[in-house]
């Protein structure tokens, strides 16, 4: 099984790339997010998944192992398929998805094309308690982009890494890491005070 790819760029077309790695060309699906990224002659380094079934061998694009990991626990899930599963990480990155998640947001599931109010609600249900692992491997900047609600840039957003800052910090306490995203977002007017009320706003929002 491919679970990286690194090479040059040789093709895009609507929905899937050609990626040049030792004289071999390969063919990778990918959200429309990440394939508008790719240009022909650039560098290109994807986590990979291997989609094996008894008609083909697929391999699909991301450009972060936490966003390949979203996309096996969304198929987890009965209803939920590679398309739909891509459709909903073309407008979720993963801290979106897991924040969606944590707070039983639908809404934001079912902004995907394909997915529904009931898929989008089983989604965020099944899904709650099985989040555990993928925060850690979500990056900094992703997480804080979600948490603060605009785009995390140096200097643009201060606010943002302290909330994700309290997420780590609570998750290192033994929370779970849906549970702290939620109480972060919660006590989130705490940020103004720094980094210790943040945090110490949260913890009393989970021992309620």
């Amino acid at each position: 099984m491919i679970g990286h790819l690194s090479g040059r760029v040789l093709s895009v077309a609507e929905d899937s790339a050609i990626i040049v790695a030792g004289g071999v060309g390969y063919e990778v699906s990918g959200t429309p997010r990440l394939l508008m990224r790719l240009s022909p002659g650039e560098p290109a380094a994807l986590a990979i998944e291997t989609l094996v079934a008894e008609t083909y061998i697929r391999l699909v694009g991301f450009e972060t192992e936490a966003e390949r990991r979203c996309f096996r626990l969304l198929q987890t899930v009965q209803g939920v398929g590679a398309k739909a599963a891509l459709s909903i990480l073309q407008v979720l990155s993963p801290a979106g998805l897991l924040d969606a998640i944590a707070v039983g947001d639908k809404a934001a599931v079912a902004r995907a094309q394909g997915v529904g109010p009931k898929l989008a609600q089983r989604i965020v249900t099944e899904l709650k308690d099985k989040t555990a692992g993928i925060a850690m491997s979500v990056p900094h900047a992703d997480l804080a982009e979600r948490l603060d609600g605009e785009p995390a840039q140096d200097g643009a957003s201060p606010g943002a890494g302290i909330k994700a800052d309290a997420v780590t910090a609570l998750i290192g306490l033994g929370f779970d890491d849906s549970l702290a995203r939620e109480a972060v977002i919660a006590a989130q007017d705490a940020a103004d005070q720094g980094l210790e009320a943040l945090i110490t706003a949260a913890l009393k929002g989970l021992s309620k």
